[in-house]
């Protein structure tokens, strides 16, 4: 079967040998992936956690063609999505429900010897969602990484009636937006670098779209908030957004660092004890939250359909990932030549 391997030497599909399904395991046929940010930093040989070379793909869903012994509750012909990371099931954060930072944490699709773009995968059935009839395979492609900005806003404390920054338009970025506004934040302002960027964001619903390059740019959030902001999502992680984001949110406000920072950053300790802020991280997901993704999208709360600005077959994927880095697309999305209808 086809993989897609990412090295130091770039992108390339390599032929390997199908994956079985073993005890308590699911073997998927790929229909659709989608191209991370996560995936494109890796390449570059920014992102912290990902190790070249990987095989990539976990923003992805299929249909099951087989399952594994001891396996109940999966049948043949579903249609499928799965949460990509790989918890222990035994240490303290799995036991108590939070198996999104178990301490022995591996990640499908990014510190795994699989990942979903591939004509097969096997995935344990408990990873494995099944996707509600009325969505297409492009907005199921959607379920992974909307489960963030719903996991994040969770964290924050919820959005009705506060005013909220979002720093970045990227697809975790617009995506947050589309969250904040099925929640009923108040105001909702989004910073983006590019005039491009900010004119999306504009036609996504933010009331306002500031320039990030600009030395004013918090002063320019609040102002376009009328206050400051009570809660901040920085999907961009990076030291100038720490700074912009620190200088945007309320006393006793929250800032919530949803993108992966590329490297360390510095805080002002004495500004964070002496305004209270709170600096929560949020990483990825947990059941309840893909819950919830599937039903924002079922109920069209949150519209993925223009999101869509790429597609291309998996043998193509090294353009896939060119596209996806370049700037131009919000998402990039993969596609089995032979997939599932």
């Amino acid at each position: 079967m086809r993989r897609v391997i990412v090295s130091g030497d770039g992108v390339s599909v390599a032929t390997v040998e199908a994956p079985e399904a073993g005890p308590g395991e699911v073997l998927v046929r790929t229909a659709v992936a989608g191209v991370c940010g996560s995936d494109t930093h890796a390449l570059a040989g920014l992102h912290p956690f990902i190790v070249l070379p990987y095989a990539p793909g976990h923003e992805v869903c299929g249909t099951v063609e087989a399952v594994g012994p001891s396996v109940t509750g999966v049948t043949v012909g579903q249609r499928v999505t799965l949460e990509p990371f790989l918890p222990c099931w035994e240490c303290k954060q799995c036991l108590a429900g939070r198996q999104n930072i178990c301490e022995r944490l591996r990640f499908f699709g990014c510190a795994h010897d699989q990942g979903g773009m591939a004509d097969w995968f096997t995935i344990d059935q408990r990873r494995l969602h099944v996707i509600p009839d009325g969505l297409t395979w492009e907005q199921a492609a959607f379920i992974e990484p909307l489960g963030t900005p719903v996991h994040a806003v969770g964290l924050a404390g919820g959005v009705r009636d506060r005013a909220v920054a979002i720093l970045g338009a990227g697809t975790i970025g617009i995506l947050t937006l589309q969250v904040a506004r099925a929640y009923g934040a108040r105001r909702v302002v989004v910073t983006a670098r590019s005039a491009a960027s900010r004119q999306r964001a504009l036609d996504f619903g933010a009331d306002a779209a500031i320039d990030a390059t600009s030395p004013t740019c918090a002063d320019d959030v609040r102002e376009a908030l009328g206050e400051s902001a009570d809660v901040v999502f920085d999907c961009v992680a990076e030291q100038s957004t720490t700074d912009q984001a620190l200088g945007m949110v309320m006393k006793g406000g929250t800032v919530v660092v949803v993108g992966v920072p590329p490297a360390d950053v510095r805080i002002p300790l004495p500004l964070i004890q002496d305004a209270q802020l709170r600096i929560q991280g949020s990483a990825t997901y947990l059941p309840a939250d893909f819950a919830e993704s599937m039903r924002l999208l079922s109920a069209g709360e949150v519209d993925v359909s223009r999101m869509i600005t790429a597609t291309y077959p998996l043998d193509e994927a090294a353009a896939g990932f060119a596209e996806a880095a370049s700037g131009r697309h919000l998402k990039v999305l993969l596609t089995a030549q032979d997939r599932p209808h």
